[in-house]
């Protein structure tokens, strides 16, 4: 990665941070967000920059300014629900493996099956022992 990279660009594990004007880090919609779950339900570029700045991070004025702009009039409320509803199209995926699992368990044999209801019944006395202290 190092080498591909751009003088402008970090890499953080597998993700691309650009410090160029297009690309926005996700620190500036977290401190954002942050702001909002304080109570301030339209932060201003100061109030980012003074959450920033706590944490000794770099601030650029210019990305969290067109942050600010682009969510003016608008609640987090509704970017998460349209956020959601765009996720929506993605689909489950990923469902294959968690079927090859529990197939390889069942056709073990029943020593799971009757090992499940014995743990509920020691469950259940355990939780009416409690109740009669």
């Amino acid at each position: 990665f190092g080498s591909r990279l751009k003088p402008s660009e970090r890499c953080f594990g597998t993700v691309v941070v650009s410090k160029g004007p297009v690309a926005m880090g996700l620190k500036y919609v977290a401190a954002y967000l942050m702001a909002v779950l304080a109570g301030n339900d339209s932060p201003s570029a100061a109030d980012i920059k003074k959450i920033l700045d706590s944490v000794e991070s770099e601030f650029d004025e210019t990305i969290a300014s067109k942050l600010v702009s682009e969510l003016e009039g608008k609640t987090v409320h509704e970017m998460i629900a349209e956020g959601k509803e765009k996720l929506k199209s993605f689909g489950g995926g990923g469902g294959g493996g968690a079927v090859a699992v529990g197939g390889g368990a069942a056709a073990g044999g029943g020593a799971a099956d009757t090992a499940a209801p014995a743990e509920q019944k020691a469950a259940v006395v355990e939780e009416e022992e409690e109740e009669d202290m």
